[in-house]
């Protein structure tokens, strides 16, 4: 059997998943905090008929030797942590973090989640909270007189009672950070969780020790860029299709040396 129809089975399958990637970007093309991802690939194992540099005769070695590959798999799917576009939204519990770093919430079983997206609300008792009800790490709880909500670049959270009243200080929010955020782990729900390849958290202000400012207000939207990911998804297709070809080209061969009498 030719070689060819098993490795050209790897490419499809590969390009399978290079879809599923582009498929899933350009679906939360609209999430905020969103972080695109990238599939990478690596070839197989080759056979080896005979090794680059074999003795081929008396004092002389062979310049390249013959080696075929048997194909390619996914190697990786690469999150890309670059920013994405600023939304104003002028909602006082928007939060867009301008630089690196993670906000940090609990969930309900007790852990504690990393995510980009700032969007938050204020829960029955005043508690700011995530979409899903988790509460934001350090907890914050906004009376019931607060008339304004107010967010410095630095993370010190503030609400004005009355017109006319100072500022009261009512908590600070903190951002996490590490040392490798593509190693993180992808929950769903906008949460990320670490692991031995992300590094622990450190806690710290925004605009702190490599963390950024806290901007008001403002959201960032998904960093997936839409005419990018059609032209992969068209390369992809184009790939499947190409692989799909070698297939075919390989089955009339070997018919026609079924056929030879």
């Amino acid at each position: 059997m030719f070689k060819s129809l098993n490795t050209a089975a790897t490419g499809m399958i590969a390009q399978q998943s290079n879809i599923d990637v582009v498929a899933n970007n350009i679906a939360n093309v609209n999430t905020a905090g969103f972080k695109k991802s990238r599939a990478e690939f690596e070839d197989l194992m080759y056979s080896n008929q005979k090794d680059p540099g074999q003795a081929s005769g008396l004092n002389s070695i062979t310049p390249t030797g013959v080696q075929t590959g048997l194909g390619v798999r996914t190697a990786s799917i690469q999150k890309d942590f670059g920013s994405g576009q600023t939304q104003i939204t002028h909602n006082p519990l928007d939060f867009q973090i301008e630089g690196n770093g993670f906000f940090q919430v609990r969930t309900p079983d007790g852990e504690i989640g990393y995510t980009r997206d700032g969007a938050f609300k204020k829960d029955a008792s005043g508690k700011i909270v995530d979409k899903n009800g988790n509460s934001l790490i350090p907890e914050l709880i906004i009376p019931e007189t607060a008339m304004v909500v107010e967010a410095t670049p630095t993370g010190e959270i503030r609400v004005i009672h009355n017109t006319g009243a100072d500022p009261e200080v009512i908590g600070q929010v903190e951002l996490a950070n590490f040392i490798n955020p593509a190693g993180l782990k992808s929950m769903g729900k906008n949460l990320f969780v670490p692991t031995a390849a992300s590094g622990q958290p450190a806690s710290m202000r925004p605009g702190t020790q490599g963390a950024g400012f806290l901007a008001q207000n403002q959201l960032e939207t998904s960093n997936v860029n839409i005419v990018d990911e059609m032209i992969n998804m068209i390369t992809a297709q184009r790939a499947y299709e190409t692989n799909s070809k070698v297939i075919q080209t390989s089955d009339q061969m070997l018919q026609t040396a079924v056929n030879v009498k």
